[in-house]
C-alpha cells in the first residue's frame, strides 16, 4: 500500500499570493504546498482520497489521478471540502456514483454546503454534476473500501470534531491539536503517522511542530510526517532540526507501509 502526500499545506495553500517572505518566494518545490489531503493506493492498484481540497483539480493533473474508488472526508472545513464539485469527473470513469465517508457532521454540512448536488434543481439545465452516495461512519468501527480495512478515529480541532483514518500501517491526523485516550491507544506505535503540525508559534486548534513531535514520541510512532503547514515553515531548515524518526512532508512525497 502506498499513501500519496497530494498537498500538505494550511487552508491559505503556501505561497500566499502577494506574499514576499523568504518561503513564498523561496522557489523551492518543497516550500510549495497545495492545501492538504492524500491518496491512498491498494496493492491492487485502487485510489481512495482523503478530503477533496480546493486544490483538487491541480492535484489530480499533477498526480495522474484518473479514478477514484472513494473519499474519506475528515470534516467539512473549506480547505477539505472545497473540491468536492471536482469529484464529478470521476464519475466519468465508474459510471456510477462515488462513495463518500464522514461522520454525521460532516455530511450534514456537506448536504448544506452543496445543496445543488444533494438536492438538485429539476429545471437545472447544466453540465453534469457530482453523484456521491454518503456513508456515515462513526469513531472506531473498521469498513471496508476495495477490500481495505479503515477504521476511523476521533480527534479533537479546538472545540470541533475531525476524523482521522488507520488503514493498515498507516495512521492520517489531520487538523488537531488533541487526541482521546481510545485514538492514543489506536495509534501506540503505530509504525508511520501523519500528523498535523502547523508551525511553531502556538495556535488554538492544531499542534505546534513542537507539539506534534512530542506526541509522536509519547505515542511510539516508527515514522512520523507533518502536515498542514504554513509559510512560516521552511522545509530544509526546519527539517533539519527534526528528531530522527519526525520528518516535514511535501507535495508529492510517497509513503510505503
Amino acid at each position: 500500500m502506498k499513501l500519496s502526500i497530494l498537498g500538505c499545506g494550511t487552508s491559505t495553500g503556501v505561497p500566499i499570493p502577494g506574499c514576499t517572505c523568504e518561503v513564498c518566494t523561496s522557489g523551492d518545490p518543497k516550500n510549495e504546498r497545495m492545501r492538504t489531503s492524500a491518496l491512498i493506493t491498494t496493492d491492487s492498484g485502487e485510489n481512495i482520497l482523503i478530503d477533496a481540497s480546493p486544490d483538487l483539480h491541480q492535484q489530480a493533473l499533477r498526480f495522474k489521478i484518473n479514478r477514484l474508488e472513494a473519499v474519506l472526508y475528515t470534516h467539512a472545513h473549506a480547505d477539505h471540502i472545497l473540491g468536492t464539485d471536482d469529484l464529478r469527473v470521476f464519475n466519468f470513469s465508474r459510471n456510477a456514483p462515488l462513495p463518500c465517508y464522514g461522520d454525521r457532521e460532516t455530511l450534514t454540512q456537506l448536504k448544506d454546503f452543496f445543496r445543488y448536488i444533494f438536492e438538485p434543481n429539476p429545471n437545472y439545465e447544466g453540465g453534469l454534476l457530482a453523484k456521491l452516495e454518503l456513508n456515515e461512519i462513526e469513531p472506531y468501527s473498521t469498513f471496508s473500501v476495495a477490500e481495505l480495512p479503515i477504521t476511523p478515529f476521533a480527534l479533537s480541532h479546538g472545540s470541533s470534531p475531525v476524523t482521522g483514518y488507520k488503514f493498515g500501517d498507516i495512521a492520517y491526523a489531520t487538523d488537531c491539536n488533541y487526541l482521546p485516550s481510545e485514538t492514543e491507544e489506536l495509534l501506540r506505535n503505530v509504525p508511520v503517522l501523519i500528523l498535523d503540525g502547523l508551525r511553531h508559534k502556538a495556535h488554538k486548534t492544531h499542534f505546534t511542530i513542537d507539539q506534534a513531535v512530542a506526541k509522536a514520541q509519547e505515542l511510539g510512532a516508527k515514522r512520523t510526517y507533518l502536515i498542514h503547514m504554513t509559510h512560516d515553515v521552511d522545509y530544509h531548515s526546519v527539517n533539519k532540526a527534526l528528531p530522527a524518526g519526525i520528518e516535514l512532508a511535501y507535495d508529492g512525497l510517497q509513503i510505503e507501509a
